[in-house]
C-alpha cells in the first residue's frame, strides 16, 4: 500500500490534533493570580486560554470566531455553525462560569421581526409573541418616508415614542376636546394614554424613524383602530347620517385600510392648525425633549431620565437614556416597580441577569437589538465595543427606580460587609470598605482597575 506526501501529513496533523491539550504550570493560576497574557493563548476560544475571571470579549470587534472552549474545558465544534450569529452573542457560546441555571431568553433583535411594508413605510414589532419574556412592554419600529403618514387611529394601550432619526409630526385630540399638534426632531419624546385619538406624518426628506413602546406586552399592532377600517366596516346609511351628508359623498373612501401611505406635503404647524370657532387647543403636553434635558454627569457617561416628574402626561412609561463610554458599566443594580425592557441604539453590551436560586445567564447585544430585564433582578450593562454605548431603558411605571449594589452595601454597617463578603480575607475586606466609604451612586461606572500583571492585547 502506498501513501502519498500529502496524506502523511493531513494523518499527522489528525493525530496531534486528537491529543488532548495538556496545561503546563505556567498555563494554570499562579498561587491564585491570573496568569500573565504572555504565558496564556491569545485567542480566548481555545483549549488553552485561561481566565478565571470572565472579562468579556468583544469577538466582533476584535474579529474572533466564538467557540465552546473555557478554561480548557468544552470542545471544537463538527457540525453546521452559523458564524455570524455565534460572533453575535459570544457569551451563549462560551457562557461565564458563572452562568447557571435555565433562565428564559431575554434577548431578541428587531431583525428578526417580520416586517409589514407599506407605502411609504415599514413596521415592525417585538412583542410577548416574539420575546415570551417581554410581558409588560411591547416595541414596534416604524419607518416613514418624507410625507408618508400612519394613519388616524387610536390603541386600548398607552403609546410612547422615542424618534431615533428624522423628525415627524404628531397630532392628537385630548379627552376634553383638545387639539395637539407639534414637530419632533431626533431624540425627542410623545405619549398617548390609552384611546388618544393621533396621526404621524414624515417630515424629513431623508425619511423617519422611530421607537414606539406600548404598556402591554401582548400589544400587536394589528389591534389598531384605524379610520379607513371603520368607515370601511360601517354602513355608508350611517355614516351619512352621522356628518349629516348624502351617502353618495363617501361612495369612493377607501375599502379597507391605509394604515401607511404617502401623503401630500405638511405645511407649517399654524397654516395647518384647526380654525373653526369651536376648535380649543389641548392644555395638555404630550411631547417632551428628551435629548434637551440637562444630562446627570457620572464618571462613564451621561444619564438622562423622563418620568411623570418631567413629563407628567407620561403615566404609565418611565425611561431612562444612557451615554456610556467605551470600557464603561452601568452599575449593578435591580429595579423594584417594572421590568426593564432595553433599546440598544449604538455599540455592543453584555448584560448579566441574576434571579436568585443560584441562576444567572450573560446575554450580548448590539445596535437594534432589545433586552428584557425581569423587576428586581439583578443586573449590569458592560460596554464590551470599541465605540460609545447608547442604551434606552424603558418601564411600564411613572416613575423611574433602581437600587445602586455599590450604594447599598456603603450604606450598611461596615461589620456586617465584612462578615458577609470577606470573613477569610480581612485585609481584601479593608480595601473593599476604603473605596465604598462614600456611597455615591455612579450609575455610569469608569473605574480605573490595574490587575497584578497586565495581560498582552488580543
Amino acid at each position: 500500500m502506498r501513501f502519498s506526501s500529502n496524506s502523511l501529513l493531513l494523518g499527522a496533523v489528525a493525530l496531534v490534533s486528537a491529543i488532548p491539550v495538556q496545561d503546563s504550570p505556567r498555563q494554570r493560576l499562579l498561587d491564585g493570580k491570573p496568569l500573565p497574557g504572555k504565558y496564556r493563548s491569545k485567542n480566548p476560544y481555545t483549549p488553552g486560554y485561561r481566565d478565571p475571571y470572565d472579562t468579556a470579549v468583544d469577538s466582533i470587534g476584535k474579529g474572533l470566531d466564538p467557540l465552546p472552549w473555557r478554561n480548557g474545558d468544552g470542545a471544537s465544534v463538527l457540525g453546521p455553525w452559523n458564524r455570524e450569529r455565534a460572533r453575535q452573542n459570544p457569551d451563549l457560546v462560551r457562557p461565564p462560569s458563572t452562568d447557571s441555571g435555565n433562565i428564559p431568553n431575554l434577548r431578541w433583535s428587531f431583525v428578526d421581526s417580520h416586517i409589514r411594508i407599506e407605502e411609504g413605510g415599514w413596521t415592525r414589532q417585538t412583542t410577548i409573541h416574539e420575546l415570551p419574556t417581554s410581558i409588560e412592554l411591547a416595541g414596534v419600529n416604524m419607518r416613514l418616508d418624507h410625507g408618508a403618514i400612519r394613519e388616524l387611529h387610536w390603541h386600548k394601550e398607552a403609546e410612547w415614542a422615542y424618534v431615533l432619526s428624522g423628525s415627524v409630526r404628531v397630532t392628537a385630540l385630548d379627552y376634553e376636546g383638545g387639539n395637539f399638534i407639534d414637530d419632533l426632531s431626533q431624540g425627542d419624546l410623545w405619549y398617548f394614554p390609552s384611546g388618544v385619538p393621533h396621526s404621524l406624518q414624515g417630515l424629513d426628506p431623508n425619511g423617519t424613524e422611530f421607537l414606539l413602546i406600548f404598556d402591554d406586552g401582548r400589544f400587536s399592532e394589528e389591534s389598531t383602530f384605524i379610520l379607513t377600517d371603520w368607515f370601511a366596516h360601517t354602513p355608508k346609511s350611517v355614516i351619512s347620517k352621522n356628518f349629516h351628508l348624502a351617502p353618495e359623498v363617501f361612495e369612493r373612501v377607501p375599502k379597507r385600510e391605509k394604515y401607511i401611505f404617502q401623503g401630500s406635503k405638511p405645511g407649517s404647524i399654524e397654516e395647518e392648525e384647526p380654525k373653526g370657532k369651536n376648535v380649543k387647543k389641548s392644555k395638555y403636553q404630550f411631547t417632551h425633549r428628551m435629548l434637551e434635558q440637562e444630562a446627570h454627569v457620572t464618571s462613564g457617561g451621561k444619564v438622562r431620565i423622563t418620568d411623570s416628574k418631567n413629563f407628567p402626561i407620561s403615566k404609565t412609561v418611565a425611561a431612562a437614556h444612557l451615554d456610556m463610554e467605551v470600557g464603561s458599566l452601568r452599575e449593578m443594580h435591580w429595579h423594584p416597580d417594572a421590568d426593564e425592557w432595553s433599546f440598544f441604539i449604538r455599540g455592543r453590551a453584555r448584560v448579566t441577569v441574576f434571579a436568585a436560586e443560584g441562576t444567572a445567564r450573560t446575554f450580548d447585544y448590539q445596535a437594534g437589538d432589545v433586552g428584557i430585564v425581569p423587576k428586581n433582578m439583578g443586573h449590569f450593562i458592560e460596554n464590551i465595543g470599541d465605540e460609545p454605548l447608547e442604551v434606552l431603558e424603558i418601564f411600564r411605571a411613572d416613575e423611574f427606580r433602581d437600587f445602586s449594589l455599590f450604594q447599598w452595601l456603603g450604606e450598611t454597617p461596615r461589620r456586617m460587609v465584612v462578615d458577609t463578603l470577606f470573613a477569610d480575607d480581612k485585609e481584601a475586606g479593608e480595601k473593599f470598605l476604603k473605596e465604598i466609604d462614600n456611597p455615591v451612586k455612579d450609575e455610569i461606572t469608569l473605574p480605573d482597575i490595574k490587575n497584578d500583571e497586565e495581560e498582552d492585547d488580543l
